[in-house]
């Protein structure tokens, strides 16, 4: 885990992923919006996230944090299911971080590692999955959801 892997390793026998120190800064111009079925929200502004997040700190609804990358292996095996728990469980919310877009929410949530799954209700951190952890994430969103 020490060691830092490029944009383009290929990573078919891990489960995670090592945040690349010079992952560039964009954000495109889209609000998020829930994708379809899926239930999952995407953020590609810092301030946009901000924002919401702020509104969830009186709610004790659970929200799951998922921190990727497009071009990192275990977080594309990951969203499928992503997905599938956001359908599974319509009482949490599931949002979606691009860790590119957003460095600067990547860097104060400490995420060095990718995927990282953060779970939070009232803005206070219940509990952390680092990697493809499927079963892990499905027990601990089932544990916090209530």
């Amino acid at each position: 885990m020490g060691a830092e892997l490029s944009k383009n390793h290929a990573l078919e026998q891990n489960s995670y992923h090592v945040a690349h120190p010079k992952m560039q800064d964009s954000n495109p111009p889209a609000s998020p919006k829930k994708q379809g079925p899926n239930r999952v929200l995407p953020f590609h502004k810092s301030s946009e996230w901000r924002a919401y997040f702020d509104t969830t700190k009186s709610s004790k609804k659970l929200i799951v944090i998922d921190f990727g990358a497009a071009w990192c292996g275990p977080c594309r095996v990951m969203e499928p299911f992503f997905k599938e728990l956001a359908t599974k469980f319509p009482d949490v919310e599931f949002v979606k971080l691009d860790v590119d877009e957003l460095m600067d929410v990547a860097d104060e949530w400490e995420i060095q590692v990718m995927p990282t799954f953060i779970l939070a209700k009232q803005g206070r951190v219940v509990e952390k999955v680092v990697g493809a952890r499927k079963d892990d994430l499905a027990l601990k969103v089932e544990k916090y959801r209530l």
